[in-house]
């Protein structure tokens, strides 16, 4: 199955940064990728950043403030494709990581969050597995005690 192979996670500093390669699809000479983001169960509002690829290999980031905007009602959850340019007919290619032995990523990989504090209120971005190995965002409202994440 065609995707977008992750080899590592680093959420720090105010971004997220993916390193991996496409798995599955070869990259046509010239063609710009970007890495999008998709709010789900939302409005369907997407985020763009640019993907450039060294071959088959992909390097990109992003900043998790853009993640909690203040019309974005928390908690939110971004998925996260690799795709051609918004011209291309291409699909996208999901972000995960498929190929290594370790099941059940969603329980076994946990990455620390970032707080963002914008528009009046602080929340936490992290991302996560879902239970099909595929890379995914959460953010939630931070309580304003600082003691963890609000329901």
């Amino acid at each position: 199955m065609a995707h977008a192979e992750l080899d590592r996670v680093w959420p720090r500093d105010g971004r997220v940064r993916l390193v991996g390669r496409l798995h599955g699809r070869a990259p046509a000479a010239g063609e710009a990728w970007e890495l999008l983001l998709t709010l789900r169960d939302g409005d369907g509002r997407r985020l763009r950043y640019p993907a450039p690829l060294d071959g088959p290999a992909f390097d990109v980031s992003l900043p998790v403030g853009d993640l909690a905007p203040r019309d974005v009602a928390l908690p939110a959850y971004w998925d996260a494709h690799l795709a051609p340019g918004p011209a291309a007919t291409a699909p996208r290619l999901r972000v995960g990581r498929l190929l290594d032995d370790i099941r059940g990523k969603k329980h076994v990989m946990v990455y620390p969050g970032q707080t963002v504090a914008a528009d009046g209120r602080t929340a936490r971005v992290r991302p996560y597995y879902t239970v099909r190995d595929n890379l995914a965002v959460e953010v939630r409202e931070v309580r304003e005690d600082g003691e963890g994440v609000a329901p």
